[in-house]
């Protein structure tokens, strides 16, 4: 999404779906929030955030509604830091520019031990810093087949992180972090439903383990259950998802308030620079979604990931990709 203001700036916005919902969200904005931006005043970022999340109160808090502010809010970011002629990560808190960075290309469920070694041996080899392995195979013996073929492989001073996609029960999260505990794992991420937040109290009573949560989480306020519970003990807000940097921010000094780290979900080239900008980000997550549609690529030295000092976000759009892949255009008025 790009908004143009009279005194000559442009600011872009990005958000994204997996596999459905992007036209609801395309919808949402051409139909009911992009003419409320009409003549506000674009440096207003809080306001307008709060003005339009307002508005959507019949639809909010969920996915699409988030999804759908988040395009406007960064855009509005996009816009704060070129005025400013300062990078995001600068103008959003500027705590450092580098981060470390662990791989989730790779790790999924159906790969084999053997498969999962030779992914992790390349991932190191490439300087990350460490790997995220999907976990919730039938038995919990398969799981921990795989990952102790990678403990292993790769010895105990690289992280492994893994990732149930909120796949168990309460019962069986709690079983399942008992055989994982011996492991030494970075953390055990979205073991049930977002939405079981007592589940989560339960669990993170029971286990050694870091419990993380975040990238179905949709508002602050949930974000603020599950921390004041000690639900969990890492959070992973996505940008997209908490519906952009202006709750984002929010989250990440909410955590930081408890002493909770946040290593955040997906959006890598957008996430790089909040990750540096906040003094609790602790861990940037490796996924080159946006290869196709941009012409510049995340800078990474020694299993670090480099904040870009361009002004803006610091993503730079390939547009004759992108307009290859348009596939429905909307205008606002139209």
């Amino acid at each position: 999404m790009r908004l143009h203001t009279d005194d000559g700036l442009s600011g872009t916005g990005y958000t994204y779906t997996i596999g459905t919902g992007g036209s609801s969200v395309v919808a949402l904005l051409a139909d009911h929030l992009a003419p409320r931006l009409l003549g506000q005043d674009a440096r207003n970022v809080e306001a307008i955030w709060k003005d339009l999340f307002f508005f959507t109160h019949a639809t909010a808090v969920g996915a699409i509604t988030a999804l759908a502010l988040a395009a406007i809010d960064t855009a509005l970011w996009d816009l704060r830091c070129r005025r400013a002629n300062a990078p995001l990560w600068r103008a959003a808190g500027g705590a450092r520019q580098r981060v470390p960075v662990y791989n989730t290309e790779g790790g999924w469920l159906h790969l084999t031990p053997d498969e999962l070694v030779v992914q992790a041996r390349a991932a190191k080899a490439d300087g990350f810093r460490g790997v995220k392995v999907k976990v919730g195979k039938a038995h919990v013996s398969e799981d921990i087949e795989r990952l102790a073929a990678v403990r292993g492989a790769l010895g105990p001073a690289f992280e492994l992180m893994v990732d149930a996609n909120q796949c168990f029960t309460v019962a069986e999260a709690i079983r399942r972090a008992r055989h994982y505990e011996p492991l030494d794992l970075a953390w055990f991420e979205e073991p049930m439903p977002a939405e079981d937040l007592s589940g989560h109290v339960r669990l993170s009573r029971s286990t050694t383990l870091p419990i993380a949560v975040g990238e179905s989480i949709y508002s602050l306020q949930h974000f603020r259950e599950y921390l004041q519970r000690d639900a969990c003990s890492i959070v992973q807000a996505d940008v997209a998802r908490i519906g952009g940097i202006t709750p984002w921010l929010k989250v990440a000094h909410l955590a930081e308030s408890f002493n909770v780290p946040i290593c955040p979900h997906f959006l890598m080239e957008l996430h790089v620079s909040l990750v540096a900008a906040v003094p609790n980000g602790a861990w940037l997550e490796y996924i080159p979604q946006l290869d196709d549609i941009t012409t510049g690529r995340l800078t990474i030295d020694d299993g670090h990931a480099q904040a870009p000092d361009t002004p803006g976000l610091g993503i730079d759009w390939n547009w004759d990709a992108i307009d290859r892949q348009t596939r429905v255009r909307r205008e606002v008025g139209r």
